[in-house]
């Protein structure tokens, strides 16, 4: 099989996975009934806690290292960028898209971080501290999001990345803040809500 048809069917999957959902439902909740109606590891954060909602994050973004990662090993040199840009890409697309859910899924940002650690760490480590410095100054979890998703191509530019993967970082980052499109309104119009946790509400007996 071609890497970059095993790239992108592997990236698919493992960005389908919908750990965020499993996890709810292993304490009783619908995530798609409560808070955001997300999967993502922010409304399971928000709904059941940091447990949770850490752990929904970890395996999201596990899902883009592996994608990125194991072409590292198993695909020639002058194949592993796009064969890694590609697999990313089907994981983005997996994890907001997933076959498993009804094609709904979450925003992609925990399983975008994580294929960007193994690809561009550095600009990874500076769109962090951007998220960080955005969320806790404004408790503004889609805010900070959308800030960190511009500077991973501004950083990327800066620290001379290959031009491949800029473009790649660019185009991503542009579908997460699309995917980011309702809390912009939100935002522009003072309606969007602060991060703040929320009890469950349909804990099944």
């Amino acid at each position: 099989m071609s890497p970059l048809l095993l790239a992108a069917g592997s990236g698919y999957l493992l960005g389908a996975l919908p750990f965020g959902y499993v996890i709810a439902r292993a304490h009783g909740v619908n995530i798609f009934e409560v808070g955001s109606k997300n999967p993502g590891a922010t409304n399971v954060l928000r709904v059941l806690g940091k447990g949770p909602g850490y752990l929904a994050f970890g395996l999201d973004a596990v899902k883009g290292i592996v994608a990125t990662g194991w072409p590292l090993w198993l695909v020639a040199a002058d194949a592993i960028t796009l064969a890694q840009i590609v697999g990313l890409v089907a994981a983005l697309i997996g994890h907001s898209f997933s076959c498993f859910t009804r094609f709904k899924g979450g925003k992609g940002v925990a399983t975008v971080a994580g294929g960007f650690v193994v690809m561009a760490p550095w600009a990874v480590l500076i769109a962090l501290a951007v998220w960080v410095l955005t969320f806790y100054s404004t408790r503004y979890v889609s805010l900070a999001s959308i800030l960190a998703a511009v500077a991973l191509p501004v950083s990327s530019i800066f620290l001379h990345q290959p031009l491949p993967v800029i473009v790649m970082i660019a185009i991503i980052a542009g579908f997460v803040i699309f995917r980011h499109r309702a809390n912009v309104v939100r935002l522009c119009q003072g309606t969007e809500h602060k991060f703040v946790k929320q009890p469950p509400t349909n804990h099944e007996p």
